[in-house]
């Protein structure tokens, strides 16, 4: 066997989000740029969930007279949802889509995203041990809330395939099987799943109630409007380089499950908010789907379904960080924006 190198002819043309021909370890000369600008604003919005201050939400939450019993139901099972949620998001980004990515500058956000999936998870922690809660109690709740069982087992249904040993690209089957599960974890899991529980969740932060609570979810509700914004940008770059992919038949699939995925979570938003709080019900919060939904259709060049207006304008302000300074007490920088991303209307 000889010793002598091999010829590296490095083609960065070859590159391609999957099945690409380059070295997926060398960063340069990068070729996603957009990989790269998501990263590095994902770098510029670190944050930890121990930063804040979780002492006026203790004393909200100890009062008797402050929060009703359905404000702390909707704080019970957004956790309840999140807890299971990230961890799916988390094990289908590392275990399944990570190693059949070829694009090197891709790989850094995605190991940048699977890191904030970590930071979340430790938020929901963080706020139940601040508030004394059931830990039992939350971090079980998908086995006793139909609604949350229910989204669950779409999310983890959508990554079964693509999570067997023997899965690999370079198929048309495979390929369209692994567009599929990108656009079922960054555009309905990430994109249409999570809203209900952030509109709730922010809410609060409205009305000077659990302002500790209500940061940590405007922070994650920013990261994970980043993860949906560079995994469309992915799903955009994957049809063009393979555009056989995106054929009708697929379309029509697709608008089918997000479509499927809207009805799952506005059942959540019924189970979440029964009663209403403060000009916030059910009816709203369906309307706020499927307002999300189109926007979702709209990002993939697909047809609205159905035509629904926002009924929460105030939610695109609260993605949008910029204006703020000084969020952390115990940090004296500036919770940086991430510049280089055009941010949607939420």
């Amino acid at each position: 066997m000889s010793n002598a190198m091999p010829s590296f002819a490095h083609q960065v043309n070859q590159r391609r989000i999957i099945n690409g021909k380059d070295d997926v370890v060398q960063l340069y000369p990068m070729k996603h740029q957009f990989a790269w600008d998501a990263y590095l604003a994902g770098n510029a919005n670190h944050w930890l969930p121990n930063e804040i201050s979780m002492q006026k939400d203790i004393e909200q939450w100890r009062s008797d007279s402050i929060l009703t019993e359905d404000e702390r139901r909707v704080v019970k099972l957004a956790l309840g949802f999140f807890t299971t949620a990230d961890s799916i998001v988390a094990n289908n980004l590392v275990l399944a889509v990570y190693k059949h990515i070829t694009s090197p500058e891709c790989r850094m956000y995605l190991l940048r995203q699977a890191y904030e999936e970590a930071i979340h998870t430790h938020a929901y922690q963080y706020i139940v041990e601040s508030l004394g809660l059931n830990e039992a109690e939350i971090f079980t709740m998908y086995q006793r809330i139909q609604a949350i069982y229910d989204k669950d087992k779409f999310a983890s249904e959508l990554v079964a395939h693509i999570m067997r040993n023997d899965f690999a690209t370079g198929t048309f089957e495979a390929d369209q099987a692994f567009l599929e599960n990108l656009i079922d974890f960054y555009v309905i899991m990430e994109g249409i799943f999570f809203y209900s529980s952030f509109a709730a969740m922010l809410s609060f932060r409205r009305r000077n109630l659990l302002p500790g609570t209500a940061e940590q979810f405007q922070y994650i509700m920013r990261d994970e409007s980043m993860h949906m914004n560079f995994g469309i940008e992915m799903i955009h770059h994957i049809i063009a380089e393979q555009p056989t992919l995106w054929t009708e038949p697929f379309q029509r699939k697709i608008i089918n499950k997000i479509v499927k995925g809207a009805e799952l979570e506005e059942a959540y938003a019924r189970e979440l908010m029964p009663h209403g709080i403060l000009g916030m019900n059910a009816a709203s919060f369906e309307e706020y789907t499927r307002y999300i939904a189109d926007r979702r259709l709209n990002a993939l060049n697909l047809p609205a379904r159905f035509n629904a207006k926002n009924p929460f304008p105030w939610m695109s302000e609260a993605v949008d960080l910029t204006k703020s300074k000084n969020f952390f007490e115990t940090r004296i920088t500036e919770y940086q924006s991430g510049g280089a991303l055009q941010w949607d209307d939420f």
